[in-house]
């Protein structure tokens, strides 16, 4: 057991090295995205243009034996664009599918609030049931899949806000930021040459999906999943976690697939500390990128600038951990 979880881990690290000869810092963001790799989870990418969320995204697609799609979503894009049709042959009289770009194992949906509702919507059925279906055919997608989308939260010209029912299937999301000054200055001299950089693929599909199995037997204490639960049963009902201030600020709490992510998230990254079990801080840890798209505010909390991220924070620091 103890040479598997080092053989998983020098997996993972020779991941993270290989992305890191193509992005500079953003260690955050990479490792967030490994943990959606280690877990199955999708993951939304908030940040101004230019911080390598595409870049990131790419080059750890290209670290694995597996197949990857880049969609642009932009206002005229049609559900069949992203998940294919039914075109029919004359002559032979008879439809055939031909596939779009969601059939593969890492699909970036870049700008994803560029597309109108209907073509987020599409994305529904394959985020969650891992399946598409075109006419009255159903296809399985192959694991590992994840949908990996990108949003600029400051252009809001010719946008779309993503459903709430959409959100809700992306495991985390996460807010990029900028990088500091001794990063800038290493993008600035490896951007120098011009020269594309050279990145090796290490993992298989099947490395990933054992990796996973084994991330979801790490030991979870009775105590933490308490902690799990409690931490998401404040988002709905903050006066019972002596949070009375928060019920007017609460349009709607986390719901119960929050308490799954939270769960699955933190086990993976206690994985990628190198620790068989999970402790309070990896909840702590984790938590602000599982719930910062699921607590909605209310129009008061609003006029207060009182973010989702500022609750969730509060009641990070109020509710008790183990």
């Amino acid at each position: 057991m103890a040479t598997q979880a080092a053989t998983d881990m020098a997996l993972v690290q020779a991941v993270e090295r290989e992305v890191a000869k193509r992005v500079v810092g953003q260690e955050y963001m990479v490792e967030r995205l490994l943990i959606s790799l280690l877990t199955g989870g999708h993951v939304l990418l908030e940040g101004v243009p230019g911080l390598a969320k595409t870049l990131t995204v790419r080059t750890l697609a290209e670290t694995i034996h597996t197949t990857f799609q880049r969609i642009q979503f932009t206002p005229d894009l049609l559900p069949a664009d992203v998940l294919g049709t039914q075109v029919f042959d004359q002559s032979t009289g008879t439809f055939s599918i031909k596939r779009g770009p969601i059939f593969a194992n890492i699909v970036l949906a870049d700008e994803i609030n560029r597309a109108p509702a209907k073509v987020q919507a599409a994305l529904l059925e394959a985020m969650q049931e891992k399946q598409v279906t075109l006419g009255d055919q159903t296809f399985r997608l192959d694991e590992p899949f994840l949908v990996l989308a990108t949003q600029n939260p400051i252009e809001q010209e010719g946008t779309y806000p993503l459903p709430e029912a959409q959100v809700d299937r992306f495991m985390l999301k996460l807010r990029v930021g900028y990088p500091t000054r001794e990063e800038e200055k290493e993008i600035m001299r490896r951007m120098a040459s011009g020269d594309p950089i050279a990145i090796t693929a290490i993992a298989s599909p099947q490395a990933i999906m054992e990796a996973r199995h084994r991330i979801t037997e790490l030991y979870m204490d009775e105590r933490i999943v308490d902690y799990i639960v409690d931490i998401v049963h404040a988002t709905r009902a903050p006066a019972e976690a002596k949070l009375k201030d928060l019920a007017p600020l609460i349009e709607y709490g986390a719901s119960p697939r929050a308490t799954i992510a939270l769960a699955q998230a933190s086990r993976a990254h206690a994985f990628l500390r190198g620790r068989t079990y999970v402790t309070p801080d990896d909840i702590k840890a984790i938590a602000p990128d599982v719930l910062r798209h699921r607590v909605l505010t209310t129009y008061e909390a609003e006029a207060e600038s009182v973010t989702s991220e500022d609750i969730v924070a509060r009641i990070l620091e109020t509710v008790e951990a183990p």
